[in-house]
Order: structure tokens, then C-alpha cells, then sequence
């Protein structure tokens, strides 16, 4: 999803939106919908950068967050969605995220922070052009495929149309993730399933595979139901899997239903420790850094909130 109402979505679970609109970020999530091998490596999180007035949780200093789970997959791992906003940049820093992405080609008003790792994203087909795709050749080592081409109020691209611009996100010569869709990735016949079958019988190249999932069970059980799903995906393609978006939204109803504060907290908490375990999963991203984009961002303005303070801690257990 990007920043912008969608409808549909992964198993037991429904999706947010995602688009790389600025404008749409007031009224994201308005809408109702049904829902590691890495070339090189990352740096265990975004360092170099002075933190200014960002609002830090009281006991934990930046250097301290950014070594939380440093050694391996832990740091490398943890990465966030942006979109722009005051104090973006040192909320990325902040929160101990050594990648993020901003549903473009480009970092678009958002500094990059210190060493931390953009990875561009060619979000739909207008985004074929000679310009997006030189951006993100210039910005990035790895690029994200169309975002949700399953869903009408996204990429919504069928899967010959998405085959058929592939050659072209595929000579940048970057590391390729597949075209993330919004749900049922582990379904033969799906929308995924029929693009990696075209893929493969055309000799393209897909590297890894971004999912998104949102839990519609705010209740202790909601992190087992997202292994699950990874774990499915997984077993179907035998690829590396990243998870570029993931939260708690009901997508279910007329509205959006979010889950309370702690349950929240208690759902990062159980599903940073999960996908640390998963050796398939390469990284994992939550949705999204700012509330401005949606009720289930880390920052409150320029302040984490419970859930971004777990989401920075989570990782030092």
C-alpha cells in the first residue's frame, strides 16, 4: 500500500493504503478495503547524523538504539516506510532503522540520514519512464517492484501489462524485488503466483519478494498469522522474502479499525522477535514512520510514541 486508501489484502488479515502522494497522506487509511541475501552490506543502522530536537524516550541515547541488535541479521534487517515530514530524517536515525523506502524512485524531501540505505521503488507503470528509472539507478542498489498492481486504488496493473515493463526495471541492473501485492502472495493462481510463472518462463530476473500484511486479530495470536503467511510465500517461491509494510488495521468494515496503543506495542514486540528467528526473511519494514500517513506511524510530530519506542527497543532482547 502506499500513504492512500486501498481495499483488499493478505490472509486473515486486510491492507493499507500506499501511494507515493504526499497529498494523500492526510486521509490515508479512509477508505475501507478487503483485505536476506543482501549484495553487500547494510549498515547495522543509520548513523552519522545529529539527532536535533527530535523528542527521545527517557534512558536511551541514539548510539544506544542504533546498537541494539547490531551483529547480523537484527540491525540489518530493520528498516521503516517515510513520507516526508518535519523531522523525518532524524526520526529514521531515531528509531534504529538501517533502511527505508518512500514509495519512489527518490528520497524526495526527506535528507537522507548518514549511511542509512534508500531503496527505490518504481511504483506503478507511468513510473516507467527514462527519468524515474535513472533516479533509481542513481539512488539505490536494489529496487522495489510495482506496489499492490492486484489492487484498483494502486499500481492496478495486470500481470501482462506488469510482464511487459519488467525488462525495463530489470536493466537498471539493480538487485530486483518483485511487484509487492496486497494479498494472497501464497495462492496458486494469484496474481503473484501467474507474475513469477511469466517471469520464470521468460528468463527474468526477481531476486527477492516484498509482501504486505495487516492483521485484522489484535490479539496475541497476530504474530504467529503473519509467520504464517511468510512462511507459506516462502515455501511456494523459495526466495527471500522482504515485508515492506505490516501493522495491526481491520480493513474489514465500512472504516478502518486499529487496535489500542498497547496491543500495538505488544504486536511489534512479538513480531520483531518472530522475523528475527526467519533466516528466509532478509528485511522488514513497518507501516509507516509518521501518524501523519496513519494512525499506526511511530511519531506523534517529532516525538515516538509507545510503539515507536518498542519498535526502536525491539531487537535488544
Amino acid at each position: 500500500m502506499s500513504p492512500r486508501p486501498k481495499s483488499g489484502h493478505s490472509p486473515a488479515t486486510s491492507a493499507a493504503d500506499s501511494s507515493p502522494d504526499s497529498a494523500a497522506i492526510s486521509d490515508a487509511r479512509s477508505a475501507p478495503r478487503s483485505r536476506r541475501w543482501l549484495l553487500g552490506a547494510v549498515p547495522a543502522a543509520c548513523a552519522g547524523l545529529a539527532l536535533g530536537p527530535l523528542a527521545l524516550s527517557a534512558g536511551a541515547s541514539p548510539d544506544t538504539a542504533r546498537q541494539q541488535g547490531a551483529g547480523g541479521k537484527d540491525a540489518a534487517a530493520k528498516g521503516v516506510s517515510v513520507t516526508d515530514f518535519d523531522g523525518a530524517t532524524e526520526a529514521i536515525t531515531d528509531v534504529g532503522a538501517s533502511w527505508y523506502y518512500t514509495w519512489a524512485a527518490s528520497t524526495g524531501g526527506t535528507a537522507k540520514p548518514g549511511d542509512c540505505e534508500f531503496v527505490p521503488m518504481i511504483w506503478g507503470a507511468d513510473k516507467v519512464t527514462d527519468e524515474e528509472l535513472g533516479t533509481a539507478k542513481k539512488e539505490g542498489k536494489q529496487l522495489l517492484g510495482f506496489n499492490e498492481p492486484d489492487l484498483p486504488s494502486q499500481a492496478n496493473m495486470s500481470v501482462e501489462d506488469a510482464l511487459g515493463l519488467w525488462p525495463r526495471l530489470q536493466d537498471t541492473g539493480l538487485r530486483m524485488g518483485a511487484p509487492a501485492v496486497a494479498s494472497q502472495a501464497d495462492r496458486k493462481g494469484s496474481w503473484l503466483d501467474r507474475f513469477l510463472s511469466g517471469a520464470a518462463d521468460r528468463g527474468y530476473r526477481i531476486d527477492f519478494i516484498p509482501l504486505h500484511w495487516y492483521g485484522a486479530d489484535f490479539g496475541s495470536g497476530a504474530a504467529g498469522q503473519l509467520e504464517s503467511y511468510l512462511k507459506a510465500v516462502h515455501d511456494r517461491y523459495r526466495k527471500p522474502v522482504w515485508l515492506t509494510e505490516y501493522a495491526l488495521i481491520d480493513f474489514s468494515g465500512d472504516q478502518p479499525r486499529y487496535p489500542s496503543e498497547q496491543q500495538q506495542v505488544d504486536f511489534v514486540r512479538a513480531a520483531g522477535k518472530m522475523l528475527r528467528g526467519l533466516d528466509f526473511v532478509e528485511r522488514y519494514a513497518w507501516f509507516t514512520l509518521s501518524k501523519k500517513a496513519s494512525p499506526t506511524g511511530l511519531y506523534d510530530g517529532n516525538q515516538r510514541n509507545a510503539t515507536g519506542t518498542a519498535y526502536r527497543d525491539e531487537g535488544a532482547d
